[in-house]
């Protein structure tokens, strides 16, 4: 009883900071609201048992999307240039989609069901071929790196190269810091140098 409330109210949370994102038309605001918006993802995440999703979610998420986006902003304006607006027919679609995964979600197996599809055919698969098939004795283990290879290898990816955009974008930030900076110096030795020619 105690986790359905705990998850009532970070859905609810999660409403809340959508709405906000919705209304504010600062830049750096939407992205701080987005990292809070991944860390109570990640916090459903834990709630559920899904520890290492929920890891992932706060590292990618709410770690390093959100120094891209802080990173991003130092070449954008401080506020939107344009209004938002939200045509009928959008709306109208994304209503129809949460609708539809709304009455999807009744349908599932309830949370923890030990006849749920997952834990009758799949389960014991793992449990029963792990050490025979690749001899790895952890079972978490053999199905992150086995089964699960290719999610585990496009994780991976995703989070090397969100590092690399941020390494990227702080790396361009401090060059062109560093040219500004350059011609400063150069624009401020010509003065320099005109100046003495007059004098002289």
């Amino acid at each position: 009883m105690i986790e359905l409330w705990v998850n009532v109210f970070l859905v609810s949370l999660l409403v809340i900071i959508t709405f906000y994102i919705m209304r504010l038309r600062r830049l750096i605001g939407i992205v701080a609201l987005s990292g809070a918006y991944s860390l109570t993802a990640a916090a459903i995440f834990v709630n559920m048992d899904a520890v290492d999703v929920a890891f992932t979610e706060a590292a990618v998420g709410s770690g390093i999307s959100t120094i891209l986006f802080l990173a991003a902003l130092r070449y954008l304006p401080v506020e939107e240039a344009h209004e938002t607006r939200y045509p009928v027919w959008s709306l109208l679609l994304c209503g129809i989609v949460g609708l539809m995964l709304i009455i999807a979600a009744f349908a599932l197996p309830e949370f923890g069901d030990p006849n749920a599809p997952a834990h009758l055919h799949v389960a014991p698969r793992y449990i029963e071929e792990s050490y025979p098939l690749f001899h790895i004795p952890n079972v978490v283990t053999n199905v992150l790196a086995s089964y699960r290879g290719f999610d585990t290898l496009g994780e991976t990816v995703v989070v090397f190269t969100a590092g690399l955009g941020v390494i990227i974008l702080l790396t361009g930030s401090t060059l062109s810091m560093r040219s500004k900076q350059s011609e400063t110096s150069s624009d401020n030795q010509t003065a320099k140098s005109d100046e003495e020619t007059r004098d002289a």
